[in-house]
This record gives structure tokens, sequence and C-alpha cells, in this order.
């Protein structure tokens, strides 16, 4: 039996993963488990070694530990460290190696649907772990400029600094003109009641010669960023495929198996 596991705070038991992995488990013959496990604030350290002494084969790090996780880390993928965040860690023996596959799933997505990034311009909202992926992503395409729209000026200046990209406090998001050919929400809000304030000031944006609006999360009844796609009629993508895609890559670094993305999109389907 293969053990694998969600690490969060109380957000990791509302993630898809636990149904979307056992599912596809089952698909391919795998004996194995996937749980969500809450871990407390200052219980990182101790929340990994359980990894090394219980032998959990693999896990998933969510919000809001992507970052914190690295200093508990044996090694890390060249790709995590650049980016400064995991979401996936694979147990050899007693050692964890940290991986990043929101950027790499991120990658796979946009290849699927066409979207040449080389020579586009990108706003990017979030300065956490997956607008760092995101971010990075971009920046390897050679998209020809990044923005970056968050409120803390310490964590924008570390993204700009380590991976790329010029800072944007969000308080002055709305006093200038913004082009860009895709705007990419990678922070955790999507729905109008968990902050007024960012679906007010995304409503009132203008994004000349936008394209598309990407939207890393997925399954909100009620997505502003979804509105303002609408209001710009222009293409909207949510997280979906996304999650398929790095669920994809996760399972091929843990098991070796590489199962496709249409598989974990079933799981997700039947999920729902």
């Amino acid at each position: 039996m293969k053990i694998f596991c969600i690490l969060g705070d109380e957000r990791a038991f509302q993630s898809k993963s636990p149904i979307i992995f056992s599912s596809v488990f089952k698909r391919v013959g795998i004996r194995g488990m996937y749980v969500p496990f809450k871990v407390d604030p200052g219980q990182i350290g101790p929340a990994m070694q359980s990894l090394r002494v219980l032998n959990i084969d693999g896990a998933n790090i969510t919000i809001p530990y992507k970052e914190a996780v690295i200093p508990h880390l044996d090694i890390l993928s060249e790709g995590a460290n650049i980016i400064g965040a995991v979401n996936t860690v694979v147990r050899n023996g007693k050692s964890l190696k940290g991986y990043n596959t929101n950027a790499i799933g991120f990658m796979d997505t946009l290849e699927e649907i066409g979207f040449d990034v080389p020579g586009k311009t990108a706003i990017v909202f979030g300065t956490g772990g997956i607008a760092k992926a995101v971010v990075f992503i971009l920046n390897w395409l050679r998209a020809e400029s990044i923005l970056i729209v968050g409120r803390d000026a310490n964590s924008l200046a570390g993204i700009v600094n380590n991976i790329g990209g010029k800072a944007l406090p969000i308080r002055s998001v709305n006093d200038q003109s913004i082009t860009a050919d895709i705007l990419i929400n990678a922070t955790s809000v999507s729905s109008p009641d968990e902050s007024p304030e960012l679906a007010s000031i995304v409503d009132s944006l203008d994004i000349p010669g936008c394209e598309m609006i990407v939207d890393m999360n997925y399954g909100r009844p009620v997505n502003f960023w979804e509105a303002k796609a609408k209001k710009k009629s222009v293409r909207f993508l949510d997280g979906r495929s996304i999650l398929a895609h790095q669920a994809r890559r996760s399972f091929a670094l843990w098991t070796r198996i590489d199962v496709e993305t249409k598989e974990f999109l079933k799981a997700m389907d039947e999920e729902l």
C-alpha cells in the first residue's frame, strides 16, 4: 500500500486532490491512499519528519506552506529552487526532495490551449507560491513583460529580484494605464465575498489588448475574474485543467507512471 497526503492549513480538507488521486490509483491498479492533514503554524518541521518516520511515499504542499516547507527538505529540483516554492514532495528512503508542479502544470496548460507566450505581456496578481511559479514560467517562456501586482512590498521585491518581472503595488493598479495580453490570478481569492475590495479593483480594470484571463483557482460558483472576462469579451480559463496537469506531474514523480491528463480530468468530473 502506497500512502500519499496533502499538507496545509484547514484548507487542506477542502482540496479535491484526495478524491482525484484516489480515483486515478484505482484506474491504474495501484493500491494507494491519499489523505489530507492540517498542519499548525510552526509545526512544518515535525510534519516533514513524520513523512520520513511513517514512510509516507509523497506529499502535496498547499496554502500557506509552499515556501515554509523548503528548509525542512533535503534537496530541491532546479525549478523549485529558483521559484522558492514547493508543492510536491517525493520521499526516497529518508530523503525528501521538493518539486514545483504548479509551474509545469501551468506551462502544460498554456501549450494545450495554444497560447504562445513569447513576446506577450502579462499581469499577475499575487505574491505567494503559485504566483512565483506563474512568473517563473512566463519568464522562462520569454514573455516580453510581466507586471506583478501585490500588497506586500517585500514579497513583490522578492519575486522581482529572484525570478523577474516588475512590481506594482495593488493600491496603484488603477492609477495608471496598463496593457496586457494575459491577466492571471495567482491569489487564493476568486469570489467577491472573499475580498470585496479585490473584486472592485478587478472590475474597474481596463486592460486594453487583453486576450485571456486565467484564474489559477477553480470550482468557485461566483467568480469575479470570470465576470471580468465576460465583461471584456475575452477568453476565460479557470484552474481545472491546470490542476489536472500538475496532478499528472506529481503522480509521475511519485509512481514513475505517466498517466494521461484526461484521466485526472475524468476524476475531477466524477467528484463534481
